[in-house]
């Protein structure tokens, strides 16, 4: 296995923040200033790019700008970790840009559209990144115990395992507001992560990130998954994880099966879904989509995660080996960088 894991200590880190794909609108810039002032609180520096202060034609900045400003980053020396602000649709843009095999071993944070970037880092590299918090998601002064685990993951040594559990309870809706109680997130729904059938637990090597993003890497020299397990993994299977956004019922369901067709589930040990909001198309529940893809594959489901687009979410590295439980509230996920 050849896999290479970043390192993130835990004080006097300076974290870059660029915005490979949305920037902020002028609304939402203080979120960044508040984050910086968290993450400051915690014994890290942080460095801010410039792409994240402008935002149109749904991007930051010109795509050459975007791509040089992470490439930069992602080679600098001085910086220890990089997390975007947060998603946004563009940053498929970049990946001709980027120069990954001249990047340091450092974390890539963050998820929606950055799942793009992150899954195609690691499957042309072995670098493995980091699917979990955006850096505006650090911008509350009390960080929820699901969230503030990408400190933990993030400075696990190679060759040991961190272990996260079940949260007891998620957010719903999207809002920008803070609590009174100086937390980020609404977590009023209880967290229950289910199992479609008997089999409770999986083990495989992570892959996944954002369904509507990561699927346009199929059939493009980013989203080798042949190459990736064969050459970094030493053909151990992939336990995917997903989570959706806004795509409905049955377009999850075409691109599940596209994948399937692409080859990417050949040699897979499961599947984990994060919590969804998104549109049901008539009566295809989630439900169903997750049953034909059991059905189709012959392998385990496990749904309703802490992944993705209805917080708190878990931090998974891409590349790591992940084994989820499946047992009520002590429901847990532990991952070794071997």
């Amino acid at each position: 296995v050849t896999m290479k894991y970043p390192f993130l200590g835990w004080t006097g880190q300076t974290i870059g923040v660029t915005a490979p794909s949305s920037g902020l609108r002028e609304q939402q810039q203080e979120w960044v200033e508040r984050a910086v002032e968290q993450v400051q609180a915690r014994q890290m520096n942080v460095r801010l790019g410039e792409t994240i202060w402008s935002h149109q034609h749904a991007e930051s900045a010109p795509v050459k700008q975007r791509a040089e400003e992470l490439n930069r980053m992602m080679m600098d020396e001085t910086i220890d970790a990089v997390i975007p602000p947060f998603g946004g649709e563009r940053a498929i843009d970049l990946l001709p840009e980027l120069t990954p095999t001249a990047y340091q071993t450092k974390w890539l944070l963050g998820y929606s559209d950055i799942s793009t970037l992150l899954l195609s880092l690691t499957l042309q590299t072995g670098i493995a990144t980091a699917h979990g918090p955006n850096f505006v998601e650090l911008r509350s002064e009390a960080w929820d115990e699901t969230t503030s685990a990408w400190r933990r993951v993030l400075a696990t040594a190679s060759g040991a395992t961190v272990t996260q559990w079940a949260s007891d309870r998620y957010q719903t809706e999207w809002t920008d507001e803070e609590r009174v109680d100086g937390s980020l997130f609404q977590l009023t729904e209880a967290t229950e992560w289910k199992a479609l059938d008997e089999r409770t637990e999986v083990t495989g090597r992570l892959l996944g990130g954002c369904l509507e993003t990561i699927r346009h890497l199929i059939g493009t020299p980013y989203g080798d998954i042949d190459r990736f397990q064969r050459d970094e993994v030493n053909g151990e299977p992939i336990l995917w994880y997903f989570e959706v956004s806004e795509a409905s019922s049955a377009e999850v369901h075409r691109t599940l099966r596209q994948m399937a067709y692409a080859g990417w589930f050949n040699h897979a040990s499961g599947f984990l879904f994060g919590r969804t909001s998104a549109r049901i198309t008539e009566d295809l529940t989630w439900l169903h989509v997750y049953q034909n893809l059991a059905d189709e594959t012959g392998l385990p489901v496990l749904y309703d995660l802490d992944i993705g687009h209805q917080p708190p979410q878990l931090t998974l590295v891409n590349g790591a080996t992940g084994t989820v439980r499946i047992q009520g509230k002590d429901s847990r996920i532990d991952i070794t960088f071997n």
